[in-house]
């Protein structure tokens, strides 16, 4: 703190003339009858000298401010008081002026005390009829306001504003201290950083904002005298009002006097000011979520706020850490990307409007980073007033029997995040990359054949019903459509969704290994089902088929984890995070550690681009659930589709190097609907990810996945033997003594041979050690030549498969 010359001589008689009268005039002010007595000038010397000279200046409460990643674009404000402190030379003269014209003309010339002024009120106060005068100066007023913001206590308060001869004692003695601490310029300005200008408005920041929407450095004469005037009686003179309009309008008028009087303005200006219409605004500064500058980001919003309310760094508990966030005067830049957050606005709701009863949710996390880029739902960030409900009634049978209000159109529930009773959605077969990159770990390749059959029987138990074997209590899923059986490796099976290979493949690297993948990828277990599952997940065996509850953000994170060669990050909603005096806190740094191989995260991806249309890096693809992703993009993509039993939800991941976008459809009211939840159909789940992935994406470059290696991809190759034209006990001979595991097809293939005859095998040429090999059966019929017994899009068979399956999977 600077600090200025004082003359000792002018402070000795400054004290000593203050003990004097203080005690006169305040008696005086307090009690007129007694205040020439001797007994109270005696009482004001004694206590005076043995008053505290040490001010405890706390920082009052201050906005903070939450922008997007451009650093620059509103997200929303947050405080419990409206100010933002400012330096000087962000405040207009006028504003300078006009405070000191109407608090304390003598400020820069008395010592914090001004003599003369207290000498006036006493004098005045003796006079029957006269107005009653403190001798306040703007120091003593500053001393007052930062006593009750260093208050700890509610009693603290009422001590330094209650009109008591004790309190205008301490006053004046502090305010000559502090005087010889600060200048008068850092007095003036902490003088108009914290007094209260009404309308929520705190500080003069705040007030020139509400009031005139603009800076305080841009403020007129007219504005700031009406300003200076208001803080004496800030609900009296309040300008916005039809009571305290004209009030407002004659203090202003007699303070742009008084400015004249203290040459601060000539007259010609001081006419030409009152000449001005008072035009006052009332725009109180919006705060919280529910004010967000724009509504759809609410959802963003509040994810952010519940991040902040669970880190540690800004208090112990949940309500020190509101009240950091609310008064700390934080410069928050949060990770929402414009871009990408209107795509992602934009498709929701062109794919269901607000008043659905479905949700289209998307997610969008940047690999590499875990900085969430954007959250969209067709849902208002809003409550639905109680006393006047717009909410349509729940979609839920039970509740709707009751009239009870659904989350829709508006709701502040966490739909995509989870939290506050929000379990999550099931996935459907997104999970299945969870069983793939459990098998990577465990050294199985991606060309890891597998007869699929249209029904496999598994080893794990379950309760009677229709996912059981009929008789018993084994798991026994189908796929969605019996053309998917026969043999199939990780790119085919993925890229068709086959339900029979993932299962036998999750029984073979053990489900606990696949649930393991699944959390150390991001997937949170929210329901008390999921907890209860999970504590005896090597019996899970429906785990591979997403039955389990996830939000799309913990879905795109996991997906983002392997696009980032398997460094995980927490998911954040801030990049920088800087404290009022422009510090920078570590807190918004990226949280990342690696939790995969590169080699296991490159092959789950180069897997993962079959499902959405893309080539694998070995071509080998052969099948795709939503294969328009790849070519609507224009960018290299992976990702997976999911669908659940009766389409109760319907999921799509689809992700560049850049974003990872994951979106959900489902009814949040009611799990259990009787809606069936779209794919690819314009009002389905599929367009609102692949178009928020488009749109996020434009104007970046084109980055390719990296090719995963040698071994992990196709493993210990060896060729198979040539079969064709022999029985087929004969091929099954061949096959096992070279190796592989032999299955006959149930289908049978013209061929140049005799019917019932090995025509040959699926896949050809080359597969891995001790894979499956399918015998094709001869039908016979056929010409020499004309056929080698492979379909040409089996796993292991000639590359370039066509694309192919039904939308979902």
């Amino acid at each position: 703190m600077r600090k200025r010359d004082h003359n000792v001589l002018t402070n000795a008689a400054s004290l000593a003339v203050c003990g004097l009268l203080a005690g006169v005039v305040v008696a005086a002010a307090a009690f007129p009858a007694v205040a020439m007595s001797g007994l109270a000038a005696k009482a004001g010397a004694e206590t005076f000298g043995a008053l505290p000279t040490e001010l405890t200046v706390a920082r009052a409460p201050q906005i903070s401010y939450l922008l997007a990643s451009d650093g620059k674009t509103p997200l929303a404000t947050m405080y419990d008081e409206n100010r933002r402190d400012v330096k000087l030379a962000d405040i207009s003269l006028p504003m300078q002026k006009a405070i000191i014209a109407a608090e304390d003309h003598d400020f820069y010339k008395h010592n914090g005390v001004d003599i003369n002024g207290v000498a006036r009120a006493f004098v005045n106060n003796q006079s029957e009829g006269s107005g009653r005068q403190g001798a306040s100066t703007l120091t003593m007023q500053y001393v007052r306001l930062a006593i009750a913001y260093s208050a700890t206590h509610p009693a603290d308060v009422v001590a330094a504003t209650e009109d008591t001869s004790a309190r205008k004692l301490r006053e004046m003695r502090l305010a000559l201290q502090v005087d010889k601490e600060f200048s008068k310029d850092e007095i003036l300005t902490r003088y108009l950083n914290l007094a209260s200008f009404g309308n929520g408005a705190y500080g003069i920041f705040a007030a020139s904002q509400v009031y005139f929407g603009k800076p305080p450095s841009k403020l007129k004469i007219e504005e700031a005298a009406l300003l200076a005037g208001m803080v004496k009686a800030p609900t009296t003179n309040d300008p916005t009002t039809e009571a305290g309009y004209p009030l407002a309008l004659d203090r202003r008028n007699y303070v742009i006097d008084n400015m004249v009087d203290i040459k601060a303005i000539t007259q010609q200006e001081a006419d030409a000011a009152k000449a001005v219409p008072l035009k006052p605004k009332d725009k109180r500064t919006p705060n919280g979520c529910v004010a967000a500058n724009v509504n759809e980001w609410g959802f963003f919003c509040d994810y952010f706020y519940r991040w902040w309310m669970d880190q540690e760094t800004f208090g112990s508990t949940r309500y020190d850490r509101e009240r950091r966030l609310k008064s700390g005067g934080y410069n928050v830049v949060t990770t929402i990307d414009i871009q990408a957050q209107r795509a992602a606005d934009k498709a929701v709701r062109k794919a269901k409007s607000v008043n659905s009863k479905e949700a289209a949710m998307v997610a969008v996390v940047e690999p590499g980073t875990g900085r969430v880029r954007a959250l969209a739902v067709n849902r208002q960030f809003k409550l639905d007033d109680p006393k006047n409900p717009k909410n349509k009634i729940s979609s839920d049978p039970a509740k709707s029997k009751k009239k009870i209000r659904g989350n829709y159109p508006a709701t502040v529930n966490p739909l995509l995040t989870g939290g506050d009773g929000i379990t999550g959605y099931q996935a459907g077969s997104t999970f299945k990359m969870f069983t793939i990159v459990a098998a990577l770990e465990k050294g199985i390749p991606l060309s890891h054949t597998i007869n699929a059959p249209k029904q496999f029987k598994s080893e794990y138990i379950i309760q009677p019903g229709p996912a059981a074997c009929p008789g018993t209590n084994f798991y026994c899923p189908t796929n969605s459509t019996e053309s998917m059986a026969g043999v199939h490796n990780m790119w085919s099976a993925f890229g068709r969704s086959v339900n029979t290979y993932f299962v036998p493949l999750e029984q073979q690297v053990g489900a606990e290994n696949v649930v393991k993948a699944a959390k150390r990828l991001g997937i949170n277990f929210r329901s008390q089902e999921d907890l209860d599952l999970e504590k005896g997940a090597h019996q899970w065996g429906a785990f591979t088929l997403g039955v389990s509850q996830t939000t799309p953000l913990d879905l795109a994170n996991a997906y983002a984890t392997l696009a980032a060669d398997g460094k995980y990050c927490e998911p954040i909603p801030v990049q920088e995070i800087r404290d009022p005096e422009g510090n920078k806190l570590d807190i918004a740094n990226p949280r990342c550690e690696k939790r995969f191989s590169t080699e296991v995260a490159r092959a789950a991806v180069d897997a993962a681009r079959c499902p959405v249309g893309d080539k694998s890096s070995s071509s080998r693809c052969a099948g795709a659930t939503a294969q328009n992703v790849r070519g609507d993009v224009g960018y290299p993509v992976a990702g997976k589709s999911g669908t659940t039993d009766s389409e109760k939800t319907a999921a799509l991941v689809a992700m560049t190097k850049q974003y990872a976008v994951a979106g959900i459809m489902a009814d949040p009211d009611w799990p259990q609907t009787n809606v069936k939840m779209k794919h690819g159909e314009r009002d389905g789940i599929n367009p609102p990810v692949w178009e928020t992935l488009r749109d996020a994406m434009k104007g970046k470059p084109k980055v390719d996945f990296a090719a995963p290696g040698e071994k992990i991809s196709v493993g210990d190759q060896r060729s198979i033997p040539d079969v064709k034209c022999v029985s087929v006990e004969t091929a099954k001979a061949r096959l096992k003594g070279a190796g592989f595991e032999p299955v006959v097809s149930s289908s049978k293939v013209p061929s140049s041979c005799k019917q019932g005859e090995a025509a040959g095998t699926s896949p050809d040429g080359r597969t891995i050690k001790n894979g499956v090999v399918s015998i094709e059966v001869s039908s016979g019929g056929g010409t020499p030549g004309n056929t080698d017994g492979n379909t040409g899009g089996q796993p292991g068979g000639r590359p370039g498969g066509r694309p192919g399956g039904r939308p979902g999977g």
